[in-house]
């Protein structure tokens, strides 16, 4: 999820899909992860910035064992009867809190080659856990075990949980007509065949190369899957949502602003942090009336995040949710923007000589809408939105968006390459959607002729594409996968 100018839009739609969709190549689905894990615990660590992954070959490091069976929807079983939730974050990992721990990891793979992956969904990568408070930092990983006292010599080649070899996709962006999709005349193409958006020709990205703009839409290891509609909306859901305005910006309420200003990621695919920034930002000018007004740094999330890929992508809710809450986030004039990877620098001295650097901003909360991933519907959001504030989400994007000038955008299938060969995971519960860039909603109206419904959205592309860097997608019917993947965190103002 990401964000970009009208040259980096392009790009930095495709940025963003990476990183929703496969920040790692790893491809598990809810069936493979639901089940009885037993998570290996080392010794508590000296640092909450030490990076776990590099003890995965010290194997007598991992002494505590504790057994979690993870249940559905989203209930985790102890050994002892604890009872506490998981949430799967997307098809890369998941994250468990019970017993006042909270452990999160991605899933195990391996790359055999350029596009051939092995997937190990029955086990993690070293991951990391701690209390509630955010003290007693350690590693762990994670095997999927058979019964609460087998230990993982039993399980790791167990034909319970087969290996799964996948071929990765080509990136749709790399098979594309750019020239046509950028020209005048698919341009007046796209403009016959509706009436809802109106679509320009936007000269800046006519001059990228694939390569640029593939890295600023999300990169090569972008990847998709596909799922079923949104979780139907609960009779509660229902009613409440019935209560709310039939339109809502956070930008115009009873004539203040809420929303920080549109920013621009560039060619670097970081529209997932530029997103997190975004809600965070917000929240915080709605909790103190706009008397407290930051704009969060984005590049020491890039530079600095073990939970996501810097540049090449990430998630909204390890970013807004997870990581500001265990290491907080900083003001953007102590970690300016530059739009590529660096490297990180010291979390203690940033700028000891601006005061604002000495702090830090944390939440309190984070979730899925709806309370874990599978769990969105359009209600779920709505009334997040108007209670709490701007929601970060995730969407696909395709070629004809990238000419998005103004309306309401539902998208128009074409013979482009990302509208063909969509695959399908069937199973029980199937909680995956095509995604590839993440932005924020920030109201909701309804078109007072047609009666099309649709979101409000702000971008990352700067303010000079769409409507001052906004656009407004249909609402209701999940156009473009953009009611399937909201998350909401809380931050606490300093």
């Amino acid at each position: 999820m990401m964000k970009s100018s009208l040259i980096i839009l392009f790009v930095s739609i495709i940025c963003c899909w990476q990183q929703i969709l496969a920040d790692t190549p790893a491809n598990c689905t809810y069936e493979d992860i639901k089940g009885l894990w037993l998570f290996e615990e080392t010794e508590p660590i000296k640092d909450r910035w030490e990076k776990c992954p590099e003890h995965q070959q010290q194997r007598e490091k991992y002494s505590k064992k504790i057994f979690i069976r993870l249940d559905f929807p989203n209930v985790a079983v102890d050994k002892f009867g604890n009872i506490g939730e998981w949430t799967m974050i997307y098809n890369q990992g998941f994250e468990v809190k019970i017993n006042y721990r909270k452990y999160f990891a991605f899933s195990a793979y391996e790359r055999k080659s350029e596009n051939n992956v092995l997937s190990y969904c029955h086990k993690t990568q070293p991951g990391w856990s701690h209390d509630v408070l955010g003290n007693n930092w350690a590693c762990y990983v994670g095997h999927k075990v058979n019964n609460w006292n087998d230990d993982v010599s039993k399980t790791v080649s167990a034909e319970k949980f087969p290996v799964k070899q996948h071929s990765e996709r080509d990136l749709y962006l790399q098979n594309i007509n750019v020239e046509h999709i950028l020209s005048q005349k698919h341009i007046d193409h796209l403009n016959s065949q509706q009436k809802s958006w109106k679509a320009i020709v936007y000269p800046d990205l006519q001059t990228k190369s694939i390569e640029h703009l593939i890295q600023m839409a999300g990169g090569r290891k972008s990847r998709i899957i596909s799922r079923p509609k949104p979780l139907r909306a609960t009779e509660q859901q229902k009613q409440l949502a019935r209560s709310l305005p039939e339109s809502f910006d956070w930008r115009n309420l009873n004539g203040i602003d809420y929303v920080s200003p549109v920013r621009d990621q560039g060619k670097c695919g970081s529209c997932y942090t530029f997103a997190s920034m975004a809600m965070l930002e917000s929240r915080i000018r709605i909790q103190t009336n706009n008397t407290f007004k930051p704009i969060f740094s984005t590049q020491e999330v890039v530079d600095c995040s073990e939970y996501s890929q810097g540049c090449d992508g990430g998630f909204s809710y390890l970013i807004a949710g997870k990581y500001a809450q265990d290491f907080g986030v900083i003001d953007e004039s102590c970690y300016p923007y530059k739009g590529v990877t660096g490297k990180c620098q010291n979390q203690q001295n940033f700028n000891q000589t601006n005061e604002k650097c000495k702090q830090r901003t944390y939440t309190i909360d984070y979730k899925y809408v709806g309370g874990y991933f599978g769990a969105c519907n359009e209600e779920a959001m709505q009334i997040e939105l108007v209670q709490n504030g701007p929601i970060a989400v995730g969407f696909e994007v395709y070629g004809d968006f990238f000419g998005y000038s103004k309306g309401i955008y539902s998208h128009q299938p074409s013979n482009e390459s990302n509208d063909q060969h969509k695959p399908t995971i069937k199973a029980e519960f199937n909680p995956f959607e095509m995604t590839n860039h993440a932005v924020l909603i920030v109201g909701y109206g309804k078109d007072k002729k047609t009666g099309e419904k649709y979101w409000i959205v702000k971008n990352s592309w700067g303010k000079q594409w769409g409507m001052d860097g906004y656009f407004w997608m249909r609402r209701g019917t999940d156009e473009c996968a953009i009611e399937s993947l909201a998350m909401a965190a809380t931050p606490i103002p300093n």
